[in-house]
């Protein structure tokens, strides 16, 4: 009989979910893009799981220009308000305002020469960490790490980059041995 590999807790049975777990979730990106569109993502789960945000990926890719920061900062009022009333992502005028001020933000970085996957690396000093978790609950929701990347992004004019929404931004983007942080559980199959 062939059993199911162990996942991390948090999945649940759903193909998409499983898959976002397997593929995507904690593989490193250097990609300035990919970094900026899930740091959006990341704050869009706010208050909510991101199962959630996964199944409403596609809806604000193609709501939010696929996160092309030089098309997201052209979005205006009359955008916001039709984005209010699309159920294909969160209807939160706060949230769908962060996603524009995060690309301004993002553009006032390149303009003063600062690349973002650069920057979002040297949080970590370039140098992944690679936890070893027996439990879920011993995988925390915040480091200092992830406080001070929040502080940096805040001054630089993101939103919705909380301390908790950072750490869970510095999990999914890459945690594996080239990664930022490896949050697996030591028995996943994910683990490396």
């Amino acid at each position: 009989m062939e059993t199911s590999p162990i996942r991390c807790h948090w999945v649940n049975q759903d193909p998409e979910y499983i898959a976002y777990h397997d593929n995507e979730w904690g593989k490193p990106t250097k990609d300035s893009l990919q970094l900026f569109e899930m740091i959006c993502l990341e704050g869009q789960q706010a208050g909510l799981s991101w199962y959630t945000i996964l199944k409403k990926r596609q809806g604000y890719r193609e709501l939010f220009h696929q996160f092309v920061p030089e098309k997201v900062v052209l979005m205006n009022d009359s955008d916001i308000e039709r984005l209010m009333q699309d159920p294909r992502i969160i209807r939160n005028r706060l949230k769908i305002n962060a996603i524009i001020e995060n690309a301004k933000a993002y553009l006032d970085m390149q303009k003063n020469g600062e690349d973002f996957s650069t920057f979002i690396w040297e949080s970590v000093n370039h140098q992944p960490i690679v936890n070893k978790w027996t439990e879920s609950s011993q995988v925390p929701a915040e480091t200092e790490l992830s406080k001070n990347l929040s502080k940096t992004l805040k001054k630089r004019g993101f939103k919705f980059v909380g301390s908790i929404t950072c750490y869970a931004f510095m999990q999914a983007t890459g945690m594996q041995a080239t990664g930022m942080v490896n949050d697996h559980l030591v028995n996943c199959c994910q683990y490396r």
